[in-house]
């Protein structure tokens, strides 16, 4: 069992670059992938995001940044088009009349990328991105034993509450034949309550039997039974996903419903509410479950 939620942060070193690659995942329905990458390595986003779908669903956010130490070499400012902007930017404001800085502009301004012309070449040489690729596929593993962690821990969860709820349902049995001796009282004190005489004891049986029929609750136990084995068998698998155990959580609150509306007595109505508190404990973490 894995959790969606993970992270991972790594670093390697490519030439006079330091990269830093950060992955972030959280629960999502679905598989939402945003990679923020620097402008120089933009060619490489499908090939990040084909790697990333090994994390195979959640929120991830990828971002890769470096720090290169002889930017100041690699790139040079064009002083013809800062100088344009520069201007055209002083007198908008001047035009708006907006209170501005000088230095403000002129700071901001430099922060914009295509103001530097790059001195390198924009493609990756093969063997520098065989070693990024290497440093993601790191993060990415990184991501996936974080995901194994976190899963485990909601698995112990998981079993605590699964195993509370078998405990209140094999408290029932001993409630039933309680249930049999107030439903013929309740029938006796009806026929006294409305003076019928001459009442025919093995029709008043036939009745009682039918009128048990409609309460019982035997197949619910046996179902819920199965339902409780499946979810274990389940969490347990290699195989297991957050979806398949929504379906079975499912259908264990269905026996537990229908339990509960057949129950007609108040003991077993309050295992029916205790047995509803532990399984909605589960649903709040299984949206979590990859």
């Amino acid at each position: 069992m894995k959790s969606m939620t993970g992270y991972a942060k790594h670093q390697c070193v490519i030439g006079d670059k330091k990269i830093i690659i950060e992955i972030k995942t959280l629960n999502s329905k679905q598989m939402d992938t945003n990679v923020r990458l620097p402008f120089s390595y933009r060619d490489k986003d499908l090939e990040i995001r084909s790697m990333l779908n090994q994390l195979e669903r959640g929120k991830i956010d990828f971002i890769l940044t470096e720090e290169d130490s002889s930017i100041a070499s690699a790139a040079q400012l064009n002083h013809q088009l800062l100088q344009f902007r520069y201007e055209e930017v002083k007198s908008l404001a001047e035009s708006m009349a907006v209170d501005y800085s000088q230095s403000d502009i002129f700071t901001n301004l430099l922060r914009q990328q295509d103001l530097w012309v790059t001195t390198q070449s924009n493609e990756m040489p093969d063997n520098d991105w065989q070693t990024l690729r290497e440093a993601i596929q790191q993060a990415i593993n990184q991501v996936d034993d974080f995901r194994t962690h976190e899963g485990n821990i909601l698995l112990d969860d998981f079993v605590k509450h699964i195993d509370l709820i078998e405990q209140f349902s094999l408290q029932i049995p001993q409630y039933e034949s309680e249930r049999i001796d107030t439903a013929r009282e309740r029938l006796r004190k009806y026929i006294a309550d409305f003076n019928i005489k001459d009442v025919d004891e093995n029709r008043f049986e036939q009745e009682l039997i039918y009128y048990l029929e409609k309460l019982d609750i035997t197949e619910e136990k046996v179902r819920l039974k199965k339902h409780i084995e499946y979810f274990r068998s389940t969490m347990n698998s290699s195989d297991c996903s957050g979806k398949k155990l929504g379906f079975i959580v499912q259908e264990i609150g269905r026996e537990i419903n229908t339990t509960g509306s057949k129950a007609n007595h108040v003991e077993i109505q309050k295992l029916v509410v205790q047995m509803k508190d532990e399984l909605e404990k589960i649903k709040e973490q299984l949206g979590n479950i990859l």
